[in-house]
């Protein structure tokens, strides 16, 4: 079923076309990406769906009451409000009500004896039976916990910007709506994280549109593909690898068509030349036809990108790094860290946000001392580090101004020398965006641009801190196009699963207790491994319960005189009447949990204390049930 349609959308700023007459529907199952070049006017698009801008031109019809639950890159904030408070702030009857049981239960925490507020809160109870907003409630709380935040009465003042952006997520994932609209939601979110949020999405009720970069993500959850393109968009029914197999379709036709033209075009030229006389009708009509060819404009697609980068000598002593240690405020991050850096390295390095991956980039580049060990850094060494935080760009400037401030040509591996527009060109800036402010630039160009003023420097050591974030896909693969002709290491931060196994061949894993797990292969290959490790340890520990009863019972039957130890005596005596008193306190819990079933926060508790005693139980039963069949052999070997 449709639930919105486009009708000859367009949209300009200033003199710059986004796009136009462009037209397409969502049905209420579609899971659409939506791809296409920064600056191209995808978050324009997603923003005039949502409502937040109008189009120049067309009508945006929607199905009566449609809900529309939206993601900003650039969320706002009320810096005095709880993260809870945030996330049920919204329009959604259920969410108000949500608001007033919280804020009524609080006031009644510092007021207990209040009794207008104990019926209002009983009142609000029975609406929240009605509406079934526990499940909401319960659920908000979960996806918070799952996108890494925990204290929910933290103030949003107090949050830094990646926890911002997750309080945004969450709000905007629990939001009852019809469309979900997400604007870059994996950016930000290390591995685990997008995991999660692939297996929330795919499972949701609803249509979803979204824009992202990560390849492996739209793969996994998009059933739909559009794009924008020079202001055109193309609708492809499947996910990104269908994408791009219709892609490439659709420009191997495009390209026939061209020369189909080209050769109409020659034709034409070739009369023109023999001196045509526009005496008749049809010799006007022929000469209309030839202009008309001269005019016609024809976009061939991306193309194939070619890159020979710039390469500078490097020597056999890279960096040589030696029990490294780092930590911040009594924490370590990083502990007795070596490493020998290799010329030809391809290293990914993942880990949970916080772990100290950025804090490690900024050891090697010199950002930030150690507390104790050493790097050592070879003489020939020229470093390219390419850092989550843009440098500040004047916004006077042109793109291509700014780019010649690091140099007018670039000599390649193989000795030709390109100039700064040359070099603009094979990362996607075209003649009219090179001579763009960059004022006027999106932020993903912005940080492309950043990008290539790093690389037309001519490192031979590339650090690259998250630079998945911001980027475009198309972008992205003249990235990847570039480090696979790069002559030098590259050092990767990413949570692009595609980007670390397209460009990595070695994983640095940041784990428990601040060491860093060195693994061979791509990140496919790590997450493999680690797979493997978990399902060995399960069969282990299984495989010790199973054999446990047995190791001090019948092994020794036949070699020694079978007895019990003084504590196995006394847990055989004791853990019988143990076993009914933790059954009991079950019970009772579950018949308080029967009679309270609309206060969430303490039926949370219980629960809680149900499960701990639930596990001692089994504990305990398992104990029993080894010290009994140890009882009965003691007496058989007794009676024999």
């Amino acid at each position: 079923m449709h639930i919105l349609t486009l009708e000859g959308i367009s949209k300009s700023y200033s003199d710059k076309t986004l796009f136009e007459d462009i037209n397409f529907s969502i049905n209420d199952t579609d899971k659409i990406g939506l791809i296409g070049i920064n600056g191209t006017g995808k978050t324009t698009l997603l923003k005039i769906i949502a409502g937040v801008e109008t189009p120049d031109t067309g009508n945006i019809i929607q199905m009566k009451n449609l809900r529309i639950g939206f993601l900003s890159q650039t969320p706002e904030f009320k810096p005095e409000v709880t993260i809870l408070e945030q996330v049920f702030h919204g329009d959604a009857e259920v969410l108000k009500l949500i608001r007033d049981y919280e804020a009524v239960t609080e006031e009644l925490s510092n007021t207990p004896e209040n009794e207008t507020l104990m019926q209002q809160q009983l009142d609000l109870m029975q609406k929240m039976n009605a509406q079934n907003a526990w499940e909401l409630e319960s659920q908000v709380k979960t996806v918070l916990t799952k996108l890494g935040v925990h204290n929910f009465k933290a103030l949003m003042g107090t949050l830094s910007g990646g926890q911002k952006k997750r309080v945004a997520l969450a709000q905007a994932l629990i939001t009852p709506c019809d469309l979900l609209i997400l604007d870059e939601p994996t950016n930000h979110m290390d591995n685990e994280t997008i995991d999660w949020m692939e297996s929330f999405l795919k499972t949701r009720k609803g249509a979803l549109l979204m824009i992202t970069h990560d390849r492996y993500f739209l793969d996994n959850v998009s059933n739909k593909t559009i794009e924008l393109d020079h202001g055109s968009l193309f609708s492809y029914d499947g996910n990104y690898t269908v994408f791009v197999e219709k892609k490439i379709e659709r420009q191997q036709l495009a390209e026939s068509s061209e020369r189909k033209r080209q050769n109409l075009y020659k034709q034409e030229l070739a009369w023109i030349r023999r001196g045509a006389k526009a005496r008749s009708t049809k010799q006007k009509a022929r000469i209309q036809r030839f202009e008309d060819l001269q005019d016609t404009s024809f976009n061939r697609g991306d193309g194939s990108v070619e890159i020979s980068v710039a390469h500078t000598r490097l020597g056999k002593k890279i960096m040589e790094i030696e029990n490294l240690t780092k930590g911040f405020d009594g924490k370590t991050l990083i502990k007795d860290f070596s490493y020998t850096l290799l010329p030809d390295d391809r290293i990914g390095i993942v880990g949970p946000n916080g772990a100290g991956k950025s804090t490690l980039l900024n050891m090697l580049t010199g950002k930030l001392k150690a507390d104790s060990g050493s790097i050592d850094i070879g003489t020939t060494v020229k470093i390219g580090y390419f850092s989550q935080e843009s440098e500040e760009l004047d916004e006077s400037m042109r793109a291509i101004e700014y780019i010649r401030e690091f140099g007018e040509n670039v000599t390649t591996s193989d000795g030709t020398k390109i100039t700064a527009s040359q070099m603009m060109e094979k990362f996607l800036f075209d003649k009219d965006l090179q001579w763009t402010e960059i004022s006027r630039l999106s932020g993903g160009e912005k940080r492309r641009l950043y990008l290539l003023s790093i690389l037309i420097k001519s490192p031979n050591v590339l650090i690259l801190d998250e630079p998945t974030n911001d980027l475009d896909i198309d972008t992205l693969k003249v990235l990847e196009m570039y480090l696979d002709e790069f002559r030098g290491a590259v050092i990767t931060v990413s949570h692009d699963r595609y980007f670390l196994d397209r460009t990595s061949k070695r994983i640095f894993a940041f784990e428990k207790d601040a060491k860093v797990l060195e693994h061979t292969g791509n990140y496919a290959d790590y997450v493999e491994f680690k797979k493997n490790i978990l399902e060995q340890e399960n069969l282990d520990q299984k495989q010790a319960e199973k054999e446990k009863p047995n190791t001090s019972a019948k092994t020794f039957i036949g070699e020694k005189k079978l007895k019990f130890t003084y504590q196995e005596s006394k847990d055989f005596e004791t853990l019988e009447d143990l076993i009914d008193t933790l059954d009991t306190q079950i019970s009772e819990i579950d018949e308080q949990m029967s009679t309270i079933t609309t206060d969430f926060v303490k039926l949370n508790e219980l629960s809680m204390k149900k499960e701990e005693l639930e596990e001692t139980l089994l504990e305990k039963m398992e104990r029993f049930e080894y010290l009994t069949d140890l009882n009965d052999q003691i007496q058989a070997q007794k009676n024999q």
